[in-house]
């Protein structure tokens, strides 16, 4: 199988760092590598592959594949481009996600239900708003540029959030297929032995500032930087593995109800657990007396020094209660990552390193490991704005504000997070009780 042309040695995504001036030749690069990205991602994938939607919260491949496009012919190449003909009347009714101020829109549990368009037609589709796009960045005279770079790059971060997505959601689609399908077969496999012991890192509290505070692209909800006053804390030198937590179900945790919350003991309840009904994590799998894990390479047998992932914030929460500790909140981890975190993403385990699969990290200089890549980071904090935030102004305003509600932040990155696409402020979020992305946790402490 053809592996991801988005490759660490000639990372595309180095322009976003500094995106201040975008360069257009830049911009435009960038655009078509990542453009490249999501059709290498679907390429292993069969055309009924692509069409299935597991559940309500994963879309199908091929949707993901219109859906991007439709952002920059929406948002760029129809109000923008010269001459400019839309490639269907109708796509923009099919592939519209959320956005109310566009227009109706094909309702997102039937997605799975759409054998038309072909997926010939998605990709034809594609290669139509590519041509419109790269002229318009090439030709676009300097005042239209300077009101266009933004949205391009918005874009090209969008595109990158559903390659994540893409992965993901195939994940769910394959581990539910009695065959255990793998994505790729040529995936490198890890089996590092025990966890490694963890112990807690001490971190002075006092005031400090979060958020983006410029100098790069970020989501409008990593803004505005702000400060903040935090207590000493302590937080663990690396992540929570298989092997902790296999103790956690070895020990009668899902049977446990001081554990949990009271929504988690209600989600344990309605019987929730992995795949194969079993109480664990999403794709763990009891063979014999053994755990297997379904992975993006196939089934293969539980690695305990690998992270533990695909767990909902019910599980990462029970879990910390299991150790007697608790989880970190965005501040104390995104403070603890600008002070203390990787001067560079070079090691991380993301999308580049091409593991699709959380590993074993390597022991930082500074004492942590894993903090970026291998499985987003449940915090204790509430997806809530910021003092002073406001959404953007126009359609795009709609992207991160309006889902401000009954949501968790998860922060770090994963095993399938483009790079370029992650830094410490980034501010992701999700619903206590979803598991299907690389979800995992780090324990915190008082000081």
């Amino acid at each position: 199988m053809a592996a991801t042309s988005l490759r660490r040695e000639d990372n595309p995504d180095k322009f976003i760092q500094s995106i201040d001036t975008p360069d257009r030749a830049a911009v435009l690069e960038t655009y078509l590598a990542a453009r490249r990205c999501s059709v290498d991602l679907a390429r292993p994938l069969s055309t009924e592959d692509q069409q299935v939607q597991s559940m309500d919260d994963a879309s199908p491949t091929k949707w993901h594949l219109g859906h991007v496009t439709w952002f920059f012919e929406t948002f760029l190449a129809i109000p923008h481009a010269a001459g400019y003909a839309p490639f269907h009347p109708r796509f923009g009714y099919i592939f519209n996600s959320y956005y109310e101020t566009v227009g109706p829109r094909h309702a997102r549990p039937h997605r799975g239900l759409l054998t038309r368009p072909p997926l010939e037609d998605v990709l034809a589709y594609r290669a139509h708003v590519d041509g419109a796009m790269t002229k318009l960045i090439e030709t676009a005279d300097e005042d239209l540029w300077t009101s266009l770079a933004p949205l391009a790059v918005l874009g090209i971060h969008h595109e990158q959030q559903h390659q994540e997505l893409l992965l993901t959601d195939i994940k769910h689609v394959l581990g539910g297929q009695p065959l255990a399908p793998a994505y790729r077969t040529d995936l490198p496999i890890s089996d590092d032995g025990a966890s490694a012991p963890n112990h807690f890192i001490a971190v002075k509290g006092g005031e400090a500032e979060i958020g983006h505070a410029g100098g790069g692209f970020a989501f409008d909800n990593e803004t505005p930087a702000h400060r903040v006053w935090v207590e000493d804390f302590s937080l663990a030198a690396r992540p929570v593995t298989n092997g902790d937590f296999l103790a956690f179900v070895a020990d009668g945790g899902y049977e446990t109800p001081t554990l949990w919350l009271a929504d988690g003991w209600a989600w344990v309840q309605a019987g929730a657990g992995n795949m194969e009904g079993e109480e664990a994590p999403l794709y763990w799998r009891r063979r014999e007396d053994s755990w297997w894990e379904f992975t993006l390479g196939g089934e293969r047998p539980l690695d305990p020094a690998a992270p533990v992932s695909h767990l909902t914030y019910y599980e990462a929460d029970a879990y910390a209660r299991f150790k007697g500790a608790r989880l970190p909140t965005e501040t104390e981890w995104e403070i603890a990552a600008g002070r203390h975190g990787p001067s560079g993403f070079e090691s991380a385990n993301l999308l580049a390193a091409g593991n699709l699969h959380p590993v074993a990290p390597e022991e930082e200089d500074d004492g942590f490991s894993g903090l970026i890549g291998d499985t987003w980071e449940w915090t204790q904090s509430a997806y809530a704005p910021y003092p002073g935030f406001r959404p953007a102004s126009g359609a795009v305003g709609e992207y991160n504000g309006k889902f401000m509600c009954n949501q968790m932040v998860l922060k770090g990155g994963s095993c399938v997070t483009p790079p370029g696409h992650i830094r410490a402020s980034y501010r992701n979020f999700f619903y206590p009780h979803q598991n299907w992305q690389f979800t995992g946790l780090r324990l915190a402490q008082d000081a």
